[in-house]
């Protein structure tokens, strides 16, 4: 079933407070963040977008406590796919799916990236396969999107400072609707 934006917003608002053990900041304002600096980074509105929804995955799943200190990878980059699918463009969706790998990605290219991250974000990507091989890192490099990809999971792993201002909410979501395909759709009628 693909989500409205009302829909997400409903998300956001009713779960988005949650956070993850060792994380510092909600999941909203963790994706607030990631959206901010996207945007203040000079992205287009389909990355700004992406960088909103990243881990939407995450509250859609509406997992109790943190899986990851349960030994579980919820696979939140690709379980929000058939949710977004119907609203947005390969231009948000495949930044989206391609978050995680970008980690384990910049982690082989980075050697020193690994050491920079969270504590859940550690344990994740340890579930999540670890460091790229030689091999990975080419395939993944040459993927399209791979670029949004990594600019995304930079914004990601700075996005987690507690009390940081940013626009609200709605803003982003104006910029998501901007992006959306319905919008789009509903303009030719």
């Amino acid at each position: 079933m693909a989500l409205t934006l009302q829909d997400i917003e409903q998300i956001f608002l009713e779960r988005g407070h949650r956070s993850y053990h060792g994380e510092s900041v909600s999941h909203l304002r963790h994706a607030l963040q990631t959206a901010a600096l996207a945007e203040r980074n000079g992205a287009n509105a389909q990355l700004i977008t992406a960088c909103l929804l990243h881990d939407l995955g995450h509250l859609i799943a509406d997992r109790p406590g943190t899986p990851t200190l349960r030994g579980i990878d919820d696979k939140h980059q690709y379980f929000v796919l058939p949710f977004l699918r119907g609203l947005f463009s390969s231009a948000v969706l495949d930044p989206i799916r391609l978050h995680v790998e970008a980690k384990r990605y910049l982690c082989y290219v980075e050697p020193q990236y690994e050491a920079s991250l969270s504590e859940d974000s550690k344990r994740s990507l340890a579930l999540q396969g670890g460091s790229f091989d030689a091999g990975q890192a080419v395939d993944f490099a040459s993927m399209p999107g791979a670029p949004d990809a990594i600019r995304l999971r930079r914004w990601d792993d700075m996005a987690k400072v507690p009390g940081l201002a940013t626009p609200p909410l709605d803003h982003f979501l104006e910029i998501a609707e901007s992006v959306s395909g319905r919008v789009k759709l509903a303009a030719i009628w």
